[in-house]
C-alpha cells in the first residue's frame, strides 16, 4: 500500500476532537499553528535563494506568475494583489492563474486541480518569458494543474518555485527552488487550510516581502513605496515623511502634495532640499532606492 502524504495522515493526537469542549477545540487548533512557524523557520535558506534568483529576473522587466489550486491558488492571488498597494509594484507584473478561473477564488471547482494541460494553457497565455517567475503552490506537492505550469515555464526559460508541504514531491523535483513547509497531518485530517495553509502564507509573505525589499522598495524598515489611496493611507504617509525625514506633519505634506503623495519622493524632497521633479529624476537615477538617492551628491 501506498504511503500516504505527511498532509494526508491522520492524527492520532486529535481522534477525540469533536468531544472536547468549545474552548479545548480552539486551543487545539491555534496551537497547531506554531507547527507552520517552524516549518517555514525550517525553510528559509530556501526562500532565501528563491528571492534572490527572483530580484535578478525582476530588475530585468519580469513578472510574478502565482500558480495553484483550491487554498494554495487563493493564497497566491492573495500575494499577488497586495503587492501593487503595499509596494507600488505594477499590476501586470504580479498575476495569478488558479485551477478553475475566478470563479474557484469563491467556490470549489471540481476536478479543476487534475488539469495539467490547463495548468500549462493558462501559463502559456500569458506569453511568459524567461524574465518571469512561475511559483507554483501545492500542500500535497502532486497537483497537475501547477505542474502543467511548470511545464509551461520551462518551454520558455522562466524560473519555477515551488511551495509545498511535503518533501520529494513533483513540485519540489520539477521546479529550480522547492520550498518545503514540513507541517505534517492536520487537527482535521487532511484540511491543509490549516496549517499547511498558514505556512503556505508565511513563506509567501516571506518571499514577497524579502524580494521587495532586495528592490529598494522599502527604506530602513519603512513602508515608502506605498500607494495613498484612501484616507487612512493619506495619514499613513505622511506618517512615514515625518519618522523618515524628522520633518514636521505640516511639512511632510506639503512635500507629498506636491509629488503626487509619493513617499520616496517626499522625503528626498525634504532631505535633499529639492523640488519634486528634481527628487523624482535623483530616484530615477538609482532605480528608486531612497538610501543611494540621499547618499548620491548633489
Amino acid at each position: 500500500m501506498k504511503k500516504l502524504l505527511a498532509t494526508e495522515q491522520i492524527s492520532e493526537a486529535h481522534h477525540d476532537l469533536e468531544t472536547r469542549s468549545t474552548l479545548q477545540i480552539a486551543q487545539t487548533l491555534v496551537d497547531d499553528q506554531l507547527y507552520a512557524v517552524q516549518a517555514a523557520q525550517k525553510a528559509v535558506p530556501q526562500i532565501v535563494s528563491a528571492a534572490e534568483l527572483a530580484a535578478e529576473r525582476m530588475r530585468q522587466g519580469g513578472r510574478l506568475i502565482y500558480v495553484g489550486a483550491g487554498t494554495s491558488g487563493r493564497l497566491g492571488q492573495l500575494d499577488a494583489s497586495e503587492l501593487p498597494p503595499t509596494f507600488s509594484w505594477p499590476r501586470e507584473r504580479a498575476l495569478a492563474c488558479i485551477a478553475g478561473g475566478q470563479e474557484a477564488l469563491w467556490q470549489a471547482v471540481e476536478g479543476a486541480e487534475d488539469d495539467f494541460e490547463a495548468g500549462k494553457r493558462d501559463v502559456l497565455a500569458l506569453q511568459p518569458t524567461p524574465h518571469d517567475v512561475v511559483i507554483g503552490i501545492a500542500a500535497s506537492g502532486t497537483t497537475p494543474y501547477p505542474l502543467g505550469a511548470f511545464a509551461a515555464a520551462r518551454e520558455v526559460g522562466a524560473l519555477t518555485i515551488g511551495i509545498t508541504n511535503n518533501p520529494d514531491t513533483p513540485i519540489v523535483l520539477q521546479s529550480e527552488v522547492g520550498i518545503v513547509l514540513e507541517t505534517g497531518p492536520e487537527v482535521i485530517s487532511g484540511s491543509t487550510r490549516l496549517k499547511a495553509g498558514t505556512a503556505q502564507k508565511i513563506a509567501l509573505n516571506t518571499f514577497s516581502s524579502t524580494l521587495m525589499v532586495r528592490l529598494g522598495k522599502v527604506y530602513g524598515n519603512l513602508m515608502v513605496d506605498m500607494q495613498a489611496t484612501n484616507a487612512k493611507l493619506v495619514a499613513r504617509a505622511i506618517r512615514l515623511t515625518v519618522v523618515a525625514t524628522g520633518a514636521t506633519e505640516a511639512a511632510a505634506k506639503t512635500a507629498l502634495e506636491a509629488c503626487g503623495y509619493r513617499v520616496k519622493t517626499a522625503i528626498v524632497m525634504i532631505k535633499k532640499n529639492l523640488g519634486a521633479e528634481a527628487a523624482q529624476a535623483l530616484l530615477n537615477g538609482v532605480d528608486g532606492n531612497v538610501r543611494r538617492a540621499l547618499e548620491a551628491s548633489p
